[in-house]
């Protein structure tokens, strides 16, 4: 089992990281922050801790991070997850408190306290891991890995090269590539092709839970950002379990040691994710990165993992 934070920005593809992440047998998961990305700092938290209430997972602790990105104003994901960041379906009230701590801080209490190492898992900007790293150093021997959903090898999906996690705060995705700390990169590549088809949506309006009906709102909506065009997807890509799904089983996904920095000063690229997949540079390399997953294992992961709630 992998003991796994996961620092998040709900979002419609953060809500099923989330609720794979629950769900699983896999991963025990000691604790949620939250970060300003897909919506500002006290939405998404809110949106964590409305999910959490949906899945009846009320004693796992919650943390708010940052209100804004390291150097930058925020750029909020409105247009692609609405107004409240999960625009879509009728979530519950949160009936928990969240913690009076910072993210950064329950981070730490965690890592000090927790027997074993702990994974961290990122499915928004990168700011709150960064912050913890540069102000609790002497705890990043406490730090299994990293995991991140950002980046992109030739890809954007906020610019032509630049994915919206990066791009929302590039200083703080450097900061962690730049750690030393064993990193895994879920880039848009591998993303983009972790899609559930038509048929396999319609699976999931046939499951009679409510986090499943719920999921199931949510996912019509995302699907209307996915309908252009010009993206040619065949079904909806689901970004950020890719993370989660990886940490369950490795070996449904094709990786490989690359070396990869973040661009923070183009006038064209900022935020662009530079993966010398060749190792032209002979910088050594710094993360496994994703590059591509056994689709319909991915599909029937996040059905499976919907049908486990009975209630």
């Amino acid at each position: 089992m992998e003991d796994i934070i996961l620092d998040c920005d709900p979002g419609h593809d953060d809500a099923v990281a989330l609720m794979i992440a629950v769900a699983s047998k896999d991963i025990n998961l000691l604790a949620v922050t939250t970060s300003a990305g897909n919506q500002k700092h006290s939405q998404t938290l809110r949106n964590a801790m409305s999910l959490l209430t949906l899945m009846k997972r009320q004693d796992i602790p919650v943390a708010s991070g940052n209100t804004k990105p390291l150097m930058r104003e925020l750029i909020s994901g409105v247009s692609m997850h609405g107004i409240t960041g999960l625009d879509g379906a009728e979530l519950p009230n949160p009936d928990f408190f969240s913690q009076s701590m910072s993210a950064v801080e329950l981070i730490a209490k965690i890592l000090t306290e927790h027997p074993k190492k702990v994974t961290l898992v990122v499915t928004g900007p990168c700011t709150n891991i960064a912050l913890f790293l540069s102000v609790h150093f002497e705890l990043r021997s406490r730090i299994k890995q990293i995991v991140i959903l950002g980046g992109g090898m030739g890809l954007g999906n906020w610019g032509p090269t630049t994915e919206f996690n990066i791009q929302v705060d590039p200083e703080a995705a450097k900061i962690v590539m730049d750690s030393g700390i064993p990193l895994v990169l879920a880039p848009l590549n591998v993303a983009f092709e972790a899609q559930l088809l038509p048929d396999e949506i319609s699976k999931i309006h046939r499951i009679k839970n409510s986090v499943a009906e719920t999921i199931s709102d949510l996912m019509d909506f995302y699907g209307i950002s996915f309908g252009k065009q010009r993206w040619g997807f065949k079904g909806l890509p689901l970004y950020d379990p890719c993370t989660v799904a990886w940490l369950i089983d490795p070996s449904k996904f094709t990786s490989k040691r690359c070396n990869v920095g973040v661009e923070t000063k183009g006038e064209l690229t900022t935020g662009e994710t530079v993966i010398d997949y060749y190792h032209i540079t002979n910088r050594k390399p710094n993360a496994d990165v994703l590059f591509h997953i056994d689709r319909k294992w991915f599909a029937d992961l996040v059905i499976d993992c919907l049908k486990s709630f009975k209630f």
